[in-house]
């Protein structure tokens, strides 16, 4: 079958290879891939930033989205059947969505949400399992409180506006002149156009800012925190919670710790916290997800749809900056809807 797999480290790591079709666990679900998306996370993957904690070996699959039909089942799955529509973010050992088939564990699937095609349901797991486990499990947001997220025209930033406002936040958001609109429309409450202002000049009180620009971007948004306010960042840089969630030895989160150091101590000096986020593979969140793309709580935003067989030309689009707003997909089928 055709799969797009990383066979060194770095930019030009990625190749088109046919590789043996995957086998099926006790446990996993076979899908056959109608589409997948681009994730800043598979730059990532591909380049070895995070080789000391995922020790893939290569050649491995790249990608971490996917939408198909289900065409086999383990003896021991009981929820999914031959047929079935799902998407699924695969955990992070079992990735491998750019390819015609993969099998992954049937905790980390769920039926497609039935208000989306297949193509717009490739396009959500990762960042809405990501905003999910941002404001729900970790900030445990409530109604009321106020949240910044950046680059809301983006596909992390699109996802966390939506559900930041159905949890009942007020929510703020940077973007660009040609995408106030859009998050305006997805629900933001405050749209700061970076083009035209700086947005620690103008904000201020925040109970949580979520960052996925890292850098001066992130340094300068803790100054938007109330006194016990919070910055989660998405872009790093890492602390010692990022290597013990993937089984890192303790001398690794040592390191994390000291590369971080910066960060963290400006953070306490102006009495908020920062804290890396990387998020985990889940089932069942994906099946609450699906509930509030149905009922219209969420939707996606998709920029452009290539082929499968572009799927190198789809991650150098999104690697230049293209995107305009939300996520790009790759289909195997470009006329399917």
């Amino acid at each position: 079958m055709l799969a797009f797999v990383v066979e060194k480290y770095g930019e030009d790591g990625l190749r088109a290879a046919d590789v043996p079709e995957p086998g099926v666990g006790e446990r996993d679900v076979l899908v056959r891939a109608a589409a997948a998306s681009i994730n800043p996370l598979d730059k990532l993957v591909r380049n070895g930033e995070f080789k000391q904690l995922l020790k893939h070996k290569r050649p491995f699959t790249l990608g971490h989205d996917v939408a198909g039909v289900v065409t086999q089942v383990g003896t021991k799955v009981r929820d999914f059947k031959v047929g079935d529509e799902v998407y699924a973010r695969p955990r992070d050992y079992r990735i491998g969505t750019f390819a015609e088939l993969i099998a992954i564990d049937q905790d980390d699937v769920a039926p497609k949400p039935a208000s989306l095609t297949l193509q717009e349901a490739a396009a959500v797991p990762l960042v809405a399992l990501a905003a999910w486990q941002i404001l729900v499990e970790r900030a445990e947001v409530q109604p009321g409180q106020k949240v910044l997220v950046h680059a809301g025209a983006g596909g992390l930033g699109s996802t966390v506006v939506q559900l930041a406002k159905h949890l009942g936040a007020t929510v703020a958001t940077t973007t660009g002149t040609a995408t106030v609109e859009l998050v305006r429309s997805l629900g933001a409450d405050v749209v700061v156009d970076y083009t035209q202002e700086d947005f620690a000049e103008v904000l201020s009180g925040y109970d949580l800012v979520i960052d996925s620009l890292g850098g001066d971007n992130l340094a300068r948004s803790l100054t938007v925190l109330k006194p016990g306010g919070r910055a989660i960042g998405v872009a790093g840089p890492p602390d010692s919670g990022f290597a013990k969630q993937l089984g890192g030895p303790g001398i690794l989160g040592l390191v994390m710790n000291a590369i971080s150091r910066k960060v963290r101590r400006k953070a306490k000096a102006l009495g908020v916290s920062y804290e890396f986020f990387f998020m985990h593979a889940s089932g069942s969140q994906l099946r609450t997800l699906g509930a509030l793309y149905d009922s219209g709580a969420l939707r996606p935003v998709i920029d452009s749809v290539f082929p499968f067989e572009q799927t190198l030309e789809a991650m150098a689009y999104v690697e230049q900056g293209r995107t305009r707003a939300g996520k790009v997909v790759v289909a195997m089928n470009v006329a399917d809807s």
